[in-house]
């Protein structure tokens, strides 16, 4: 594994989790697994057990010379980890921040080069190479024109987009950077170049053209990157390599989302324990100080951007409020405007009992959260996979989702679904707008007052679906198959 993430030493979002859950299942099926990963400053150092020094000089070419690396290794959750320290004035890794500066390709790119190396260097000859998302995206494209000439023939490569908003835009200086130089050949419309902007290379491009099985993070998303604007201007390049990509669904990780063994909840429960949940929502009423009463918690759990549908989480706070419901928020808010929407939102409610707004992400708190609350509301725009409606079935937390990307292939419409009643889960809208939410809201609420009952069994069969790593970790291990003998 090649990644900028690994959860819980460094993770901005689901790609950690998915990284150290998928390693973790492919070594329970009798694989090697090793992660690469970035020595970032900013890292959770108490959670990487026994980190020692594992090359000491390693040498990474970069533009006429080399830049001098230190390669770290360590337990993280009981997976093998190595993390590549780069001596040099750029400074790759020791920022305050794991994304958002103007050289973030570049500091990917020598990421990309440095992984390669060290697997060179130290003797490491992998079967597959699995990259995940943009800032990997470069490696199969350096493995294809200079490794596999230096050592490395036999090597495949596997490329999972989490997020095709994201892509890794960049000039022409990176080729030089990285000794691929020939601009003229990798300007090209097959090869490297922005399908929109002819002066620019994009990585996520890189990654689909020069991988041998490409794989974005479920069913549904793969079918609307390939048929709608969610591929982000990518889409005649899927469409050509059609052949090579698919939809596998992320698991969740249920050594730890899972309330029968849960550590940082109030109260352990299982599906045929359920009373016990509610001791989970006394204390989640006492951490926010919320009052007593006969009323769902409705829980928002993520990041808060755009992509998420922050108008229609602000809009289902407020319908909560209206509706005899109380309303828990945790996550950060990345983008300054809606950083501050939601800081004046949050003063506005102060002083509310019945809603608690908690601007942060605490992974830790994450866990009460879900196991105190009633139902949890994912209005995505768009959504490649989702772990949050997968981790609230678990806990028994009622999802109340838009039909989009892994959204639609995990929630079943109490109501609605063609699936059979012990089969459905959740609540489903589609339209992206205020009467959408409320349609699903507003069922949610009913039954939940009106038939407790069959609240209940909607709960138990959100509970007993079985989304851990078990089904994608044989997906994946079938497609590393495919591309061996290929």
């Amino acid at each position: 594994m090649v990644s900028p993430e690994c959860a819980p030493v460094v993770q901005a979002g689901g790609l950690g989790d998915v990284v150290l859950g998928l390693s973790r299942e492919l070594e329970i099926r009798g694989n090697t697994v090793d992660i690469i990963l970035p020595k970032y400053a900013e890292m959770r150092y108490d959670r990487i057990w026994s980190l020692t020094l594992d090359y000491r000089d390693m040498w990474v070419p970069w533009y006429e010379g080399a830049i001098h690396c230190s390669v770290y290794f360590g337990f993280v959750s009981g997976r093998k980890c190595f993390f590549i320290e780069p001596h040099s004035r750029d400074n790759f890794f020791q920022r305050l921040a794991t994304y958002g500066y103007a050289d973030d390709a570049m500091r990917f790119a020598f990421f990309s080069k440095a992984a390669l190396e060290y697997m060179l260097k130290a003797n490491k000859r992998p079967d597959v190479i699995h990259c995940h998302d943009w800032q990997t995206g470069l490696l199969p494209v350096l493995l294809f024109e200079i490794y596999k000439h230096q050592g490395m023939p036999n090597q495949r490569v596997c490329f999972t987009v989490h997020n095709f908003r994201h892509q890794g835009l960049c000039g022409a200086e990176l080729l030089r950077a990285t000794g691929l130089n020939r601009a003229e050949y990798y300007f090209h419309s097959d090869r490297l170049v922005d399908n929109f902007n002819h002066s620019l290379l994009n990585l996520t491009k890189a990654g689909i053209v020069y991988s041998n099985f490409v794989t974005t993070v479920s069913p549904h998303h793969a079918w609307e990157v390939l048929s709608s604007d969610q591929n982000f201007g990518l889409g005649d390049t899927l469409w050509v390599h059609r052949g090579k990509f698919g939809g596998v669904l992320n698991g969740v990780d249920y050594e730890v989302w899972n309330p029968e063994i849960d550590s940082y909840v109030a109260r352990r429960y299982t599906a045929d324990s359920l009373d016990l949940k509610y001791d989970n929502k006394r204390t989640l009423r006492e951490r926010f100080w919320l009052r007593d009463g006969f009323k769902p918690i409705v829980a928002y759990v993520g990041r808060l951007d755009s992509q998420k549908g922050v108008d229609l989480v602000r809009h289902a706070i407020f319908y909560s409020l209206r509706n005899e419901a109380q309303f828990v928020l945790l996550g950060p808010c990345p983008d300054p405007s809606i950083n501050r929407d939601f800081w004046h939102l949050k003063h506005y409610l102060n002083d509310n009992p019945d809603c608690h707004l908690e601007l942060r992400f605490d992974a830790e708190l994450a866990h009460l959260v879900y196991a105190g609350a009633d139902m949890l509301v994912v209005p995505s725009r768009y959504e490649p996979c989702g772990l949050v409606q997968m981790i609230g079935l678990k806990y028994g937390t009622v999802p109340i989702v838009r039909a989009v990307g892994g959204l639609a292939d995990t929630v079943f419409d109490r109501d609605h679904s063609d699936r059979p009643y012990e089969q459905r889960n959740g609540y489903v809208f589609d339209n992206a707008d205020y009467q959408g939410i409320e349609s699903a809201m507003r069922r949610s609420f009913g039954l939940w007052h009106c038939y407790p009952e069959e609240f209940r069994k909607l709960m138990v069969n959100g509970m007993r679906y079985d989304y851990s790593w078990n089904f994608p970790g044989q997906h994946y291990l079938n497609i590393y198959e495919y591309i061996r003998h290929k």
